[in-house]
């Protein structure tokens, strides 16, 4: 599944997405931010976060309203 991850998140390089990560420590965390690479994105702190594809829960765009 990480790599049928890799080449879809290729595609949405530029992207604000909402990432639900596993916690280590039980439960999950989550990260929102544009995405930079297919393992990475910048939060509104302007922090780089990085993850694992083997990490992730769930997923998804965040598209702006018009």
């Amino acid at each position: 599944m990480a790599h049928e991850l890799e080449g879809r998140f290729e595609a949405l390089i530029g992207k604000r997405l909402t990432i639900r990560l596993h916690d280590p420590e039980g439960g999950f965390r989550d990260i929102v931010g544009v995405l930079e690479s297919t393992n990475s994105m910048r939060n509104r702190h302007g922090q780089l976060v990085e993850f694992s594809h083997d990490e992730i829960f769930i997923w998804r765009e965040v598209i702006a309203k018009a």
